[in-house]
């Protein structure tokens, strides 16, 4: 898959619908990473957010330069698990482990990853923590929804989507709980925040 139809790929997946969960197939995507543990409202997510927004930044005009008029600014994105299924089924998020993510381009090379995180060391001092890293993730078959409003009604969404359309489905969990963020939940009133939930699933007979 070359770089303009990986792209387009990428712009299908960031478009579910409101009303439904639809099953979709999610190719091999790259990302840079960053994992840490704790209630991702009090841990150190946000700030693990920004150092990989700040890489991001720092590579952008080579990204830019490639794709030309097709750049889009990739959002950010989270998987969350726990050790034990049910921390994570009863919301018992202290006990949650997340990693923050944003989509790196297959062109840009490890090295030059490396050269982007010591050139932000070298302004910002060196990280605290798990440092951030590349990590490819291949959920496949996966079921995913938009969702157009305050992050509250995400916890119903997800009652949904575990206790009634995966049953009904014959589905069952294949990877971690996934959520992608399109616009920035800082910036944006409550009411127009728009997140995308994902579940990575497979067959409940496998």
């Amino acid at each position: 898959m070359n770089v303009e139809e990986f792209h387009n790929r990428l712009n299908e997946l960031y478009k579910p619908p409101m009303d439904r969960f639809v099953q979709v197939d999610v190719p091999e995507i790259r990302y840079m990473t960053i994992e840490g543990k704790g209630d991702p409202e009090q841990s150190e997510l946000q700030k693990s957010a920004k150092w990989l927004y700040a890489i991001a930044h720092l590579i952008k005009p080579e990204v830019r330069e490639k794709m030309g008029k097709n750049f889009v600014e990739p959002p950010l994105e989270c998987i969350f698990w726990a050790d034990d299924p049910m921390d994570f089924k009863e919301n018992r998020r202290e006990q949650w482990k997340w990693k923050v993510m944003i989509v790196l381009v297959d062109w840009i090379t490890d090295d030059r990853f490396s050269q982007a995180l010591q050139e932000l060391e070298s302004k910002w001092g060196e990280m605290l923590g798990n440092r951030p890293a590349l990590t490819v993730l291949n959920e496949g078959s996966s079921v995913q929804r938009l969702n157009v409003g305050d992050y509250s009604q995400i916890a119903g969404l997800c009652k949904e989507l575990y206790n009634e359309h995966m049953p009904g489905y014959n589905l069952a969990v294949n990877g971690p709980y996934h959520e992608i963020y399109l616009n920035d939940p800082s910036r944006t009133e409550p009411g127009k925040r728009k997140i995308i939930l994902r579940q990575p699933v497979c067959s409940a007979d496998e």
